[in-house]
């Protein structure tokens, strides 16, 4: 072994035999360009369903915003997260699409690179996320939209 090597070390293996599947829609607003946490949400959909070990996802109905999850401590990263999709994918470069209006087809870009589905291990009942980490809708258009994620649990039951 080389020097400073540490093992990997993994927990005890616990499975369960899915006995739920449970699914809602969650709606959420914007009000334009920005990130949109739906930790909580995701939490009461767990607790109302009953959820015990299993896993949860979330995928999101739309082109034009995505699905993330990020530090939920500080704001700023949310600001800075913005400003840097829009350097990746500006309005002003000369898109061909741009029925919708100049933000549509970057808005496209940003949720392709970001993705439209999350999935989280659970935990007794619990997301496994980590201390600082939340679940996040990311909004890439200006103006306000009814956004929708359609949530699932798969696992046992409490």
């Amino acid at each position: 072994m080389a020097a400073g090597f540490r093992p990997n070390r993994l927990s005890a293996v616990r499975g369960v035999t899915p006995q739920l599947i449970a699914t809602a829609t969650l709606a959420v607003e914007t009000d334009g360009l920005g990130f949109f946490e739906f930790t909580r949400d995701a939490a009461r959909f767990l607790a109302e369903a009953g959820a015990g070990e299993g896993a949860f996802w979330a995928y999101l109905r739309h082109t034009s915003a995505s699905l993330v999850i990020q530090e939920n401590a500080d704001p700023d990263v949310q600001t800075d997260l913005v400003t840097a999709l829009e350097r990746l994918a500006p309005a002003d470069a000369s898109w061909v699409h741009d029925t919708e209006g100049p933000d549509d087809m970057p808005a496209h870009v940003k949720a392709m690179l970001n993705g439209v589905s999350l999935h989280v291990p659970v935990t007794g009942g619990k997301l496994a996320v980590g201390t600082w980490q939340g679940l996040y809708l990311a909004e890439h258009r200006a103006a306000p939209h009814r956004r929708e994620i359609v949530l699932q649990f798969i696992g046992s039951r409490a």
